[in-house]
């Protein structure tokens, strides 16, 4: 099946539906924000604010037969692959309905129907499930690519290295996206990583860049050439896509941390640099209008209440499923 935001490249209307994935995003992330506060999530939430462009231009490109997999922030991807927000809602409320019926929760979103393999709290755990799937899709020769998205923490685990090694040498239709979004946790990647994270490509002899994950339209570029190369049978790709995150690393940090770890005018410098807005300045350009925009805006927060909806009149799973969908 074909992306539906795929299927426009370029024209304004695809545009605007990579618009709406973000907008849908970003406002399901807020929402989460404010639930969080209240207890009624029986877990912790990692939110994607400010990341938005990464995981919706590299989606853009991807039919449900490509495969993506994620992190423990990995709410952006699920939406952007077109994963459904109700179901999302009801997985992170725990209940029955959710995606994999309440058992796997916030850092576990899951659908194998549209090619999630699944958002994951291992640190850089997706990236071998990725490589396997790169693997299968080269096996099956239908042209399909599994991408990895991951953080800057996690390009320093040694599966990153492993990746690129059996990527180049298989030439696997694998695409590696680090998003470098300024820190591992509570600490600053320039305390913690040496080097540039896109060049630990170039001894594997894989193509690599450093882009503006914060801009759609460097994302849509990126993304084209990396997986137009993966089908075509040329091998894998790293990205590093360098963005923010305009939220804190766990919603609930503020209950454990004795001062702060970012100054408000780094916030700041990065909240104008949003890829919301500069998407919208786009749209603009290409002559959507403010009031368009607004009614996108409007028809994704209706979206996002029934969504919620749907997951607090789900029910909670009966105990007698607890042994139900495991190994053993």
């Amino acid at each position: 099946m074909e992306s539906p935001l795929a299927s426009a490249e370029g024209s304004d209307a695809s545009l605007t539906a990579i618009y709406r994935r973000m907008m849908l995003i970003r406002k399901m992330e807020e929402r989460l924000g404010e639930i969080q506060k209240t207890g009624a999530l029986p877990g912790p939430v990692h939110l994607y604010i400010g990341q938005e462009a990464v995981a919706a231009g590299f989606c853009a490109h991807l039919t449900d037969r490509d495969w993506i997999a994620s992190t423990h922030r990995g709410h952006g991807h699920f939406l952007a692959k077109g994963g459904d927000p109700k179901l999302m809602a009801a997985e992170l409320y725990g209940r029955v309905g959710g995606i994999c019926k309440g058992k796997g929760g916030s850092m576990h979103v899951a659908d194998f129907s549209k090619g999630i393999i699944g958002a994951n709290g291992i640190v850089g755990g997706g990236i071998s499930l990725t490589t396997g799937a790169a693997l299968a899709a080269q096996l099956d020769g239908q042209g399909d690519v599994a991408v990895a998205f991951f953080g800057d923490g996690a390009a320093n685990q040694g599966v990153m290295s492993e990746a690129l090694n059996l990527g180049a040498l298989w030439q696997l239709p694998l695409i590696l996206v680090c998003e470098n979004n300024g820190f591992s946790e509570f600490s600053p990647t320039d305390t913690v990583t040496a080097g540039s994270i896109a060049e630990r490509a170039q001894p594997y002899g894989v193509p690599s860049l450093q882009i503006d994950g914060n801009d759609i339209k460097a994302v849509l570029q990126a993304a084209d050439e990396a997986i137009s190369r993966a089908r075509a049978g040329n091998g894998p790709t790293l990205i590093e896509a360098r963005t923010y995150r305009l939220r804190g690393h766990v919603e609930y940090e503020v209950t454990f941390l004795s001062k702060g770890y970012r100054e408000q005018a780094e916030v700041d410098l990065w909240i104008g640099r949003d890829p919301i807005t500069r998407t919208q300045g786009y749209l603009v350009e290409q002559g959507i209008t403010p009031a368009e925009i607004e009614s996108i805006e409007t028809e994704i927060i209706a979206e996002v209440d029934a969504a919620f909806e749907f997951a607090e009149n789900s029910a909670w799973p009966d105990t007698s499923a607890a042994l139900e969908d495991i190994f053993a």
